[in-house]
């Protein structure tokens, strides 16, 4: 292609959207499978997530190699941007499905089994579990026999209160880096990016730490019922989250490295660090949530 500038760049046949569909399936399959105790779930699980890997290095070495070539004009960057949006919008929804989940099950249901609201003339409280008192966090299940009562809540401090000065952190020093990108001071630039990694690494570390002390000294697991199930769903993924954020950050890290971003051309690291401040946000929101607001 000889003047990109005037021609839009359409990709050849791609086998990887493919491969992307099983792996993802794989993923899915396996981990439902292993919810429910299969014993070949890990296995497929495990599958799953080597197919995507495997995927997700070979789609995106391809798409590095076209952008080196030049084959992206204005249009495709568009394009790119867009893309970036509606991906992180979609995430956005993930995360408002678990936190509408905790509001409604904070709100209404434990509650209703307390015997307020409107239920109560059905009979939910007083045929159910009469004795069950309404609180949250719900430290006294009202099946017992079903499930473990914790012996202690989540409190903000002191680990998730350090988590969140690491994340508001990672966040400055990303910024910095595409500063210094957009300033063409590499040092300045790569420092930063790693500042961001090592921060993300020790955030991760930091909720290894919480959990372990969660489930050893409070007693708080997902068999505890829908407190425990709430709190490691929603901190879980975005544990999850992190980690894809840190990978993405490596690679950049090593893209900038050998060179492959200008000051005018980084769309590659715009979008990393896109994902990277939505991670940050979606912390916020959680820390805010689930561990201030239930505080009595």
């Amino acid at each position: 292609m000889n003047d990109n500038s005037q021609v839009y760049y359409i990709p050849g046949l791609s086998q990887w959207p493919l491969i992307a569909a099983v792996g993802l399936g794989s993923l899915a399959i396996g981990a439902a499978t292993c919810f429910h105790g299969d014993p070949y779930g890990p296995y497929v699980l495990s599958l799953g997530l080597f197919v995507v890997i495997f995927m997700m290095v070979g789609w995106f070495s391809t798409v590095v190699r076209e952008s080196n070539a030049g084959m992206f004009d204005a249009q495709v960057d568009r394009t790119f941007r867009w893309g970036m949006f509606w991906f992180i919008f979609s995430e956005v929804m993930f995360f408002a499905g678990f936190f509408g989940t905790l509001f409604y099950a904070r709100n209404f249901s434990v509650p209703w089994l307390g015997g307020e609201g409107a239920l109560i003339k059905q009979g939910t409280h007083e045929f159910l579990w009469p004795h069950f008192t309404a609180q949250w966090p719900v430290l006294h299940n009202p099946d017992p026999s079903k499930f473990i009562d914790p012996e202690h809540d989540m409190r903000p401090l002191w680990l998730p209160l350090i988590n969140t000065l690491v994340l508001i952190t990672s966040s400055v020093t990303i910024t910095y880096a595409h500063h210094a990108l957009r300033a063409n001071k590499r040092l300045m630039l790569n420092t930063m990016l790693l500042a961001t990694i090592l921060l993300g690494l020790s955030f991760l570390c930091l909720q290894a730490f919480e959990y372990h002390d969660a489930y050893t000294e409070l007693k708080l697991k997902l068999s505890s019922g829908i407190y425990g199930t709430t709190f490691f769903t929603l901190t879980g993924f975005h544990c999850a989250h992190v980690t894809i954020g840190a990978i993405m950050l490596s690679m950049i890290l090593l893209r900038c490295l050998l060179g492959h971003f200008t000051p005018q051309h980084h769309f590659g690291f715009e979008a990393t660090a896109w994902y990277w401040h939505f991670v940050d946000v979606v912390w916020l929101c959680l820390f805010t949530y689930v561990y201030v607001l239930p505080l009595r």
